[in-house]
């Protein structure tokens, strides 16, 4: 029996927790009422309109309907308007926002064809007259009342506690682990837009993010009992295959009493690598296959493309030496390009080509990640991960190297939604490494004597103590992946003088200069700044204070 002292136990304030992994071709929502003194029972939304088939299922497509620009339906229900003229649907739009330093160091893995003749990716337009953020807004909304429904309807009592805690409701997102600030503030005011929160400071207050990484290994350390492989300085990775990124992070473990605790042990990585990029392979081979069929034309194609995906692909495990595609009738035939019957037959080695690139920037990635250290397991969860290829290929990369791997994930679920919720609870990940520099703009001393301060001889200023100082000087706090970003510091940085999270401390002088007599001192906001490339900036701005 769980006692208060127990650390599983919640010990904060009554509360709701919900958790949405948005993917970028299926989403999943897992829920939480904390109450102090309880362990928490994580739940997911198992019942969507249009899904009833699925009962059970926590994964709805990440797709959104719309007529002239108005939402008519989202998930399973929109489904049904695919391939109607009249309709335009949105789907992969997670694809448009992703950050630039994604989409130039990690382009997605070209499908090479016979003809070398294979198209850039292209990520789905979207529908006229809609913006992104109306396309996740609209869909958020969705999600969200589709979580409101099911809490209340599966809840005991639950209309009396929604109504009760629903101002209060905590909101964790999921994102990729190559997602920065930018991408935040987007969710945050699509979020606003959705109805979600009330204001950009309720926002603020309630609004969380995870890296998918980061969720997926609380779940999987909720999943599987730690204590019969995990001990004190055990190093293994978890890596979650998605529709669009591949995120993996390798842990350290650093305690198992009173509490589990985990430190990263160096920058997480993320490539832009998944399920989506199989299925844009198997569309080029089957357009270039068919190119002289009578079922090449793009309806057909596109039926093809989403039966492989909803079965063949799930299936293959590189041991099959045909395997068949069913997405017509009984009078659909052309023997002379495999098809009878409304099936399409393929050879196990043409399928196979459409996964290998995409499993070969997977491999590399982790191989990038464990730097040849000696890393006893690798846990694999995410909806790509679920593939038996890429878990056949895994193995025999890694387990000649001393490393299992091993999957966890339940088909049916998600891991980084039902992992989000345990995140909030428990945060086991107690030391983080840093994406980008973070720092702050400064004025600093001016010397004459220095090349780089003449260049900047119009940005002088002279302080009421008579210094002469430049401005537009930047002071770095964090370095990028230089040391690990404790929890305190991960959510918190204060200049009031002193800096001191758990293992990182920093103590500076601070002057801050007023154009007016301040009301109060006692506290004051200063912008944060953050640098993504290589190297330690020395200034914000340049010269001609650009």
């Amino acid at each position: 029996m769980a006692t208060q002292t127990d650390p599983q136990v919640y010990q904060g304030e009554e509360k709701i927790i919900v958790a949405i992994d948005l993917g970028t071709t299926h989403t999943a929502v897992s829920f939480a009422h904390a109450y102090p003194g309880t362990d928490v029972d994580v739940r997911m939304v198992t019942r969507w309109k249009g899904q009833p088939e699925a009962a059970g299922d926590s994964k709805i497509p990440t797709i959104v309907a719309y007529e002239q620009g108005e939402m008519i339906a989202a998930g399973a229900e929109a489904r049904e308007f695919i391939g109607d003229d009249a309709y335009e649907v949105s789907r992969w739009f997670k694809l448009h926002l992703h950050p630039d330093s994604m989409k130039i160091s990690d382009e997605p893995p070209t499908y090479d064809s016979d003809t070398n003749t294979s198209p850039a990716m292209e990520i789905p337009l979207l529908p006229s007259n809609v913006t992104l953020t109306q396309v996740y807004s609209d869909f958020m909304r969705y999600v969200f009342l589709g979580f409101r429904t099911f809490f209340q309807e599966t809840t005991p009592n639950g209309v009396a506690i929604w109504g009760r805690l629903s101002s209060s409701i905590v909101i964790v997102l999921t994102i990729p682990n190559g997602w920065d600030t930018r991408q935040q503030g987007f969710l945050k005011k699509a979020a606003l837009r959705a109805g979600m929160v009330q204001s950009e400071e309720d926002a603020e207050l309630r609004l969380e993010f995870v890296t998918e990484g980061e969720a997926s290994v609380h779940y999987v350390l909720g999943k599987v009992s730690h204590r019969t492989w995990l001990k004190k300085g055990t190093m293994f990775a978890v890596t979650d295959a998605g529709g669009s990124t591949v995120d993996s992070t390798l842990y350290v473990c650093k305690a198992l009493e009173p509490k589990l605790e985990l430190e990263e042990v160096c920058a997480s990585e993320c490539v832009q690598a998944g399920g989506v990029f199989v299925d844009r392979a198997i569309r080029t081979l089957l357009t270039e296959k068919l190119s002289e069929s009578r079922f090449g034309d793009n309806e057909s194609i596109s039926d093809m493309v989403d039966k492989f995906e909803r079965r063949t692909k799930r299936v293959f495990d590189g041991s099959q030496e045909s395997l068949v595609i069913e997405f017509g009738g009984r009078r659909d035939n052309d023997r002379d390009y495999g098809i009878l019957q409304g099936k399409i037959t393929l050879t196990g080695s043409e399928v196979g080509t459409t996964f290998d690139q995409v499993i070969n920037r997977s491999s590399d990635s982790c191989l990038k990640l464990l730097g040849g250290r000696r890393v006893k397991h690798l846990l694999l969860v995410g909806g790509f991960g679920e593939s038996p290829y890429l878990r056949l290929r895994l193995k025999d990369e890694f387990g000649s190297k001393g490393t299992e791997v091993v999957t966890v994930e339940e088909p049916s679920k998600k891991a980084a939604a039902e992992g989000a919720v345990l995140w909030y609870t428990k945060q086991m990940v107690s030391g983080r490494f840093a994406r980008f520099t973070i720092g702050t703009q400064i004025i600093v001393p001016f010397n004459p004597a220095n090349a780089e301060h003449l260049k900047r001889r119009n940005h002088v200023v002279v302080l009421p103590s008579g210094d002469t100082c430049l401005r537009h000087g930047f002071e770095i706090i964090v370095k990028k992946a230089g040391i690990p970003l404790y929890s305190e510091l991960y959510w918190l940085i204060s200049f009031q003088g002193q800096l001191v999270p758990q293992n990182f401390s920093k103590l500076s002088r601070f002057t801050y200069s007023y154009s007016e007599k301040p009301q109060s001192l006692d506290h004051f906001k200063q912008n944060l700044l953050i640098w993504e490339g290589e190297g330690m900036p020395e200034w914000v701005k340049d010269a001609d204070g650009m």
